[in-house]
């Protein structure tokens, strides 16, 4: 069964009733220019059960500050989402000792021969359409370009996912799709979700 993640996450009410569904991850974002910078949240103390993993979102950022943030909000995984090398990415996992997500923004001119130095070291690949934004722009890539990834790591798709797009999705026929990665699509505004909307999309994957 495919997975869930919910990302760009900023409310703690929000993310209390987030939590109530069976959804598998919860994405945090802790890069100041997203419209769903976490700022001030302090996610240890929001209660998430303990099969929701909390995913941090970094761009950029020094090893040492995601090192301090992962400790300090007991993060389950980190997902590295800017311009950072192959090496950057087992130096994260061998501190924090803990899963990386990398992501790539894609469009018709990515190569997917790129992925190649990072392929024994990340835990999962996400695939995002590209922004100068690194994310969160709801638009979504063609996803037929897909058929050029050649690695076994298994990876999350995010960019533009809406609830009209969720069977597309599942028609998909690639075992290494794990997680569906969704965000502004879903959103009343900037970092706050529409819990009626994922719950329908929990329906339509199979999940509830």
């Amino acid at each position: 069964m495919i997975s869930i993640k919910v990302c760009g996450m900023t409310d703690p009410e929000n993310i209390k009733h987030l939590a109530n569904l069976p959804i598998n991850y919860i994405g945090f974002i802790f890069y100041d220019k997203s419209k769903r910078y976490v700022k001030d949240l302090n996610i240890a103390e929001l209660n998430i059960p303990s099969h929701i993993k909390k995913v941090g979102v970094f761009v950029n950022s020094p090893l040492t500050e995601i090192d301090k943030l992962a400790k300090k909000h007991q993060l389950d995984a980190l997902q590295i989402h800017g311009t950072e090398s192959a090496a950057y990415c087992k130096g994260v996992k061998e501190r924090t000792g803990l899963p990386v997500i990398k992501a790539f923004g894609v469009d018709g001119a990515f190569n997917f021969k790129f992925l190649d130095p990072y392929h024994q070291t990340v835990d999962y690949f996400l695939f995002d359409t590209k922004t100068p934004q690194y994310g969160g722009s709801g638009e979504r890539f063609d996803w037929s370009l897909l058929q050029g990834y050649h690695l076994d790591t298994p990876y999350f798709l995010s960019g533009g996912i809406d609830p009209n797009s969720i069977k597309t999705i599942l028609d998909i026929d690639d075992d290494r799709l794990k997680v569906i990665d969704i965000n502004s699509r879903f959103e009343v505004k900037p970092g706050l979700k529409n819990i009626t909307e994922i719950q329908h999309a929990l329906k339509t994957i199979g999940n509830e």
